[in-house]
């Protein structure tokens, strides 16, 4: 059964879905950049339904500014309040969780990372967001993986020869691959991402669609010197899928990430 319920924070009033069911966990999904909690074309309410009827109780919310929610929306690096928040809610609408197991994509993983809140029990973060600047180009590592595999593509070749490339963009774009980036920052998002993942945490998934801008854009973060901290901390388990699928619409991705979801919940 779902149904509809609300939650203060901050003294404004959110709104949220509870998909019931009688399992000792819980999962708390956690929408990503602007999205209403049903997500991209329903499919956090489809996610929702489906582990609900294996035996978990899903939550889902619209954090401050969005959707049905009062507030203002200063978007993911001002989440925090909001997931604990809905969090507390949770364990109010299932006082019979044991467990509680948060899921997000995107800059919702980011999200879930940064703040840390109180009262989870595991993580699944999927194609973290590692960028900061504004930009209508794709991230440097992305685009660089674009390019070397058109390199291997003789039809792409042909495409240059013939005239049938933009020769702007594709300056555009190798000059934000050579570009120097300042990801070691202190302060910057991926310094303050490594940092969260170097410390002591509960049990946590992170899936990587391998052919997806933001995930291609995270793996090289994951390999500087910056990460090698978080790389040796065991709590982490890293699964790349052959996708390209940022919201894992195919099938096969799908039937990935409820499993993964599934696991965690089950630990």
């Amino acid at each position: 059964m779902r149904r509809t319920l609300s939650f203060d924070c901050g003294g404004d009033t959110l709104w949220a879905t509870l998909d019931e069911a009688g399992g000792p966990s819980g999962l708390l999904i956690v929408s990503g950049g602007n999205e209403i909690r049903s997500g991209a074309h329903r499919g956090m309410a489809q996610l929702a339904a489906h582990m609900a009827a294996q035996g978990w109780p899903v939550f889902r919310f619209d954090r401050r500014g969005i959707g049905d929610s009062e507030g203002a929306n200063d978007g993911f690096e001002t989440s925090g309040p909001d997931i604990e928040a809905a969090i507390e809610a949770f364990r109010r609408a299932c006082p019979a969780l044991t467990r509680i197991i948060a899921f997000g994509n995107c800059d919702a993983a980011a999200a879930l990372l940064l703040h840390h809140p109180a009262g989870l029990d595991g993580l699944v973060l999927a194609n973290i967001w590692t960028i900061e600047e504004a930009s209508d180009l794709p991230p440097p590592a992305a685009i660089k993986a674009r390019y070397a595999q058109k390199l291997r593509d003789p039809k792409a070749w042909l495409r240059l020869i013939s005239g049938g490339v933009n020769l702007r963009k594709l300056a555009g774009g190798l000059l934000r691959v050579i570009k120097p980036t300042r990801s070691s920052a202190p302060q910057s998002l991926p310094a303050r991402l490594a940092q969260r993942l170097a410390e002591p945490s509960m049990p946590t998934t992170i899936l990587l669609a391998k052919g997806d801008a933001t995930a291609i854009a995270f793996k090289a973060h994951w390999g500087d010197d910056l990460f090698a901290a978080a790389r040796a901390n065991s709590a982490f388990t890293l699964v790349e899928l052959d996708s390209s699928s940022h919201s894992f619409a195919s099938d096969a991705d799908y039937a990935m990430l409820c499993d993964t979801l599934g696991q965690a919940l089950s630990r």
